[in-house]
């Protein structure tokens, strides 16, 4: 099966940049399968995503790598050069809602999802069977309010413990604390139950019922700091009306929830998501 090295680019824009990086891939012999590329004209930066034929290209990634990093100085990119033969290491966080890990898990069964899910972390016990049944280790680490800290501190050593590249929230009910959200910028997924900025924090729908609104969304987005406030890689949406509960608005949800941290998390691991400040720019 083919695999492909990707390369990623964030810089000032400038004339020259596509034809400098494609002579480059040229003059090793690479094969461009996929390229995109975004000019922001309001902040003057510009974004690339080349997708190239491992066995088209002579030397190996590491090789590759040092000599690219001379155009990089060059154009002051922020860059990275990644191996689809290395897979990429999640881990998933639950609390007691089900919905969007076991679609995750489903989608990773059936080859949609290209990682290796290292384990399941929670703060509860009920996911256990059912994580261990697709042979996946299960960690269950109690949040006490009174002692969080040693329950982050445990989560943080089995992220580590594990070697996790990606960090996905798929309903972990639990605030994560600043210094472990700024270790892990960028890496640290949430699927945030409405569509955000409007009703964050908790109860999310039955914030939205009460205000009345038409429709309602989930959205997928990377974890900071500041609660349910990081860049958005992805949002949906579904209509409602005032004939709806909050117990219709809460199932409607769980649909779209699933849905979008997928995708999210898809475009993730295909390297697809660039991070510009505080928002992303998404090559889907």
């Amino acid at each position: 099966m083919s695999h492909y090295y990707r390369l990623v680019v964030s810089c000032p824009d400038r004339v020259g940049i596509v034809a400098r990086v494609s002579s480059f891939i040229a003059e090793h012999g690479g094969s461009i399968t996929e390229a995109s590329q975004h000019s922001d004209l309001m902040t003057g930066r510009f974004f690339m995503r080349y997708e190239i034929l491992a066995d088209s290209i002579a030397v190996g990634i590491e090789a590759l790598r040092r000599s690219f990093a001379p155009i990089a100085d060059e154009f002051s990119m922020d860059w990275a050069l990644t191996d689809t033969a290395q897979r990429s290491r999640i881990v998933l966080m639950v609390s007691r809602e089900s919905h969007c890990l076991v679609d995750l898990l489903y989608r990773w069964t059936a080859g949609e999802l290209d990682c290796d899910i290292a384990c399941v972390i929670s703060n509860h016990d009920d996911m256990r069977s059912l994580v261990e049944w697709h042979g996946i280790d299960y960690y269950h680490v109690p949040v006490a309010p009174a002692d969080r800290t040693s329950a982050f501190s445990e989560v943080e050593r089995l992220i580590d413990q594990v070697q996790a590249d990606t960090v996905v929230l798929a309903r972990y009910m639990q605030i994560l604390p600043p210094g472990l959200c700024e270790r892990y910028r960028g890496r640290v997924i949430n699927i945030h139950h409405s569509f955000l900025p409007s009703f964050a924090g908790a109860k999310p729908y039955h914030q939205a019922y009460e205000r009345g609104v038409k429709l309602i969304g989930a959205t997928c987005h990377y974890v900071t700091a500041e609660l349910d406030a990081g860049p958005i890689i992805e949002q949906d949406i579904h209509r409602v009306s005032h004939c709806h509960t909050t117990a219709d608005l809460m199932r409607f949800g769980r649909d779209i929830e699933k849905l979008v941290l997928a995708r999210g998390l898809r475009w993730h691991l295909q390297d697809r998501v660039l991070i510009d400040g505080n928002k992303t720019v998404v090559f889907a």
